[in-house]
């Protein structure tokens, strides 16, 4: 019958280990067994490799799942006290005390994001040390933070990005525990909590034991980073459920205000629903206010457009090519990816939907790339002028400073695009993020130190210093941020922030540009955008009053005559 719903199959029922039992997805096993202590407890096969019981443990107990009689951890950790190759601990989310029951969230259209790394934003690199600064974060502004990848990854420090355990938080950074005051913490000070989430590859030092468990991957497809998870072959059903549940737990026990999917166009699934969009439509049954945030290469709407509309439902993507078009203009890069950047008039286009590329030929991929989004709200696209890639992918991992840093974030900050800072970027950080990792095989960390010199070896050479050793705990250390920047550039940003605030919610509306003068005045309303990214000049401009500028700035006849590389906002 048409509507009929499918019986749940064993996988599809929740998964993992709570006080009251476990229940674990092995379909290679033939024996299955649960350790706590010195003993054994066999589990009952369920069907389709699912097994179950109900051990005598309690919250805080370690445990190691049993297959054939070899102990591995559980695949659905939440906890592992003792990193990636020791037991798994049994966590009880309903005994944690939580004060934020009022707690409504941000809406997108109000939503100004801080990209935070845990481990380098303080000294401590703890969770409970990020919550002394969630006041000063909101009195200037910010009303979300998004953690960088927090998923169990090898050693004690390093970008996460190679996590190997979806539903469990890094033990150096606090575990689930920190991570909740944490999130409770925000939330009494304002602030969103959005957690980055990777689900197109784990890292390399967890994928024996994966393996070991059942077809965790698949050999249809690859990506840059490691093998493709199996999202659409033999066996996928329950790769599927031990991904889409981790989301849903991380929104319903964790209390997180939304998820960032990590390079979702390598995620890869030709099945009637993608994946992608069973989390976005799983997670807002879970909480309908949760968001669920897309990084893709793709620049397609789809993603974006809710599914009665053919879309995967997403509420948001990062839009890489605005902060391509901004930064090619502030600075004098123009290789790879941004030879195609570096005009005004990129940027011009970028204003009214960030997608520069949007179904024309691209010449860096020597192929049409991309498709117009004009159904799309302008608070559905996050932008920035830097964040994790765009800094530490960086040979030096360098960051943009001084007047350059101004302008683009007056660009970023007062577009009508939903706008995220890099941590530190609020008040003018001057030290490095570089990539660093704590790898825990060494034919990994070798390999990850090589390919890192192999790749930067010609920019190394040429800025006249080593590409930092990411294995180097150094590397790690010189990445903390110092809290020092120059003086007064926290207060431009907590102004462009407030001047943000007063902005109608009228989309930007390009007036007019100068490709060979560098300029550009976009409207908001009654305000213009006054954007100089060449020498001091006058642009013409309707509005004699300046509300605030990044540099000099003099109302004059006809129009405003800008310093070098300034903004100003007027009406």
């Amino acid at each position: 019958m048409p509507g009929r719903v499918p019986e749940q199959l064993p996988f599809e029922r929740p998964l993992g280990a709570t006080p009251d039992g476990v229940r674990v997805w092995a379909p290679k096993a033939e024996r299955v067994a649960v350790r706590v202590g010195r003993e054994e407890h066999e589990l009952a096969h369920e069907g389709l490799g699912v097994w179950s019981g109900s051990p005598p443990w309690r919250p805080g107990d370690d445990y190691w799942v049993v297959l054939d009689g070899r102990r591995h951890p559980d695949p659905c950790t939440r906890f592992q006290p003792k990193g990636l190759r020791g037991p798994s601990r049994v966590v009880d989310p309903g005994a944690w005390a939580w004060a934020d029951e009022r707690w409504k969230g941000v809406r997108l259209r109000d939503l100004v994001l801080l990209e935070l790394h845990v481990g380098t934003f303080t000294p401590e690199g703890t969770f409970d040390a990020v919550i002394a600064h969630l006041g000063r974060l909101r009195e200037i502004g910010i009303t979300g933070i998004e953690l960088l990848p927090v998923a169990a990854f090898p050693g004690e420090h390093g970008w996460g990005y190679d996590g190997v355990y979806p539903w469990a938080a890094q033990a150096a950074y606090g575990g689930p525990g920190g991570l909740q005051r944490l999130v409770d913490a925000a939330h009494a000070a304002g602030i969103a909590v959005i957690l980055d989430i990777v689900g197109n590859h784990v890292g390399a030092s967890g994928d024996r034991t994966l393996r070991a468990f059942g077809p965790y991957f698949t050999g249809r497809y690859s990506t840059p980073w490691g093998e493709a998870i199996n999202y659409d072959d033999a066996d996928s059903g329950a790769v599927r459920e031990w991904f889409v549940q981790a989301c849903e737990m991380w929104v319903r026990d964790m209390h997180l205000d939304g998820l960032r999917l990590d390079a979702i166009h390598a995620i890869f699934d030709a099945g009637a629903e993608h994946v992608v969009a069973e989390l976005a439509r799983r997670v807002h049954a879970v909480n309908p206010r949760a968001l669920v945030i897309a990084e893709s290469g793709l620049n397609d709407p789809k993603v974006i457009r809710p599914a009665k509309a053919g879309g995967w439902g997403c509420d948001a993507q990062w839009a890489d090519d605005f902060h391509h078009a901004v930064r090619t203009l502030v600075s004098d890069e123009r290789e790879g990816y941004y030879a195609e950047f570096g005009r005004v008039s990129n940027l011009a286009k970028a204003f009214d939907r960030p997608f520069v590329h949007d179904g024309g030929y691209s010449t860096f991929r020597r192929q049409r790339y991309g498709a117009p989004a004009p159904d799309r709200r302008p608070e559905q696209f996050v932008v920035f002028d830097q964040n994790h890639d765009q800094v530490g992918n960086r040979a030096l991992g360098d960051r943009l400073a001084g007047r350059a840093l101004a302008l683009a974030q007056f660009c970023v900050l007062l577009s009508p695009f939903t706008p995220m800072l890099f941590m530190g970027e609020e008040y003018g950080e001057r030290a490095p993020f570089q990539f660093f990792s704590d790898h825990i095989d060494k034919r990994i960390a070798k390999a990850t130190r090589e390919g890192r010199r192999r790749e930067f070896a010609a920019f190394a050479a040429f800025a006249g210093e080593e590409v930092p050793d990411p294995q180097d705990p150094a590397t790690f250390q010189a990445s903390k941020l110092t809290g020092r920047g120059p003086r007064g550039h926290e207060a431009l940003v907590r102004e462009l922030l407030a001047a943000r605030r007063s902005l109608p919610a009228a989309e930007a509306v390009v007036e007019a540009f100068d490709n060979d003068a560098r300029w550009l005045r976009v409207r908001r309303g009654p305000f213009e955008l006054l954007m100089n990214f060449g020498r001091a000049q006058t642009i013409c401009a309707a509005g004699r009053e300046i509300v605030l500028t990044t540099g000099r700035a003099t109302v004059q006849d006809g129009g405003v005559r800008l310093g070098a590389m300034t903004g100003a906002l007027v009406r």
